[in-house]
């Protein structure tokens, strides 16, 4: 299973680029890739950037993107909304299994995976056969929540992604 992990950090080399790529290990991806946003820049302020293009096609020829975000005011940060917005509505993710996986300091927002950016992937296209992943940031490292959320999700992620 090919996954790409997109990061909306707005800090290079993250705990959030870390943990999506942690995610999509554990739930069996042979390889991983990492788009870290922040990398492309003003690229994402409009349409046309060779690079956006060129990303955006990356997650459409993945089987399974972690769409990975740090909890900025109870919610998902602006760059990845930008990045976002660049696919068309209700195909522009089709075919790709996405999980939704945010970072937060407390568990104030622990649904919010769920609840803010799961419809928008829906919105997309994206298929999402499971919930999405809460973790502390300052604890998503040792997360026994990590090996649990695999080990229940992981056989539905790979039969959907194979279909």
């Amino acid at each position: 299973m090919r996954a790409v992990a997109v990061v909306g950090n707005p800090k290079p080399a993250s705990r959030t680029a870390d943990a999506a790529q942690r995610l999509a290990t554990a739930l069996g991806a042979d390889e991983v890739e990492l788009i870290d946003l922040i990398e492309l820049g003003p690229g994402l302020i409009g349409w046309g950037d060779e690079n956006v293009t060129a990303a955006v096609a990356q997650v459409q020829a993945s089987d399974l993107a972690i769409f990975a975000s740090p909890t900025f005011k109870a919610t998902y940060t602006g760059l990845l909304k930008l990045f976002l917005d660049q696919f068309a509505t209700a195909t522009g993710l089709e075919g790709v299994v996405a999980v939704p996986l945010m970072l937060g300091a407390g568990p104030g927002h622990a649904l919010a995976p769920e609840l803010l950016l799961k419809p928008v992937l829906v919105e997309l296209g994206a298929i999402t056969p499971a919930p999405g992943l809460y973790q502390l940031d300052s604890a998503y490292v040792d997360d026994p929540k990590l090996a649990e959320y695999a080990a229940r999700w992981s056989p539905v992620i790979k039969a959907v992604a194979a279909l």
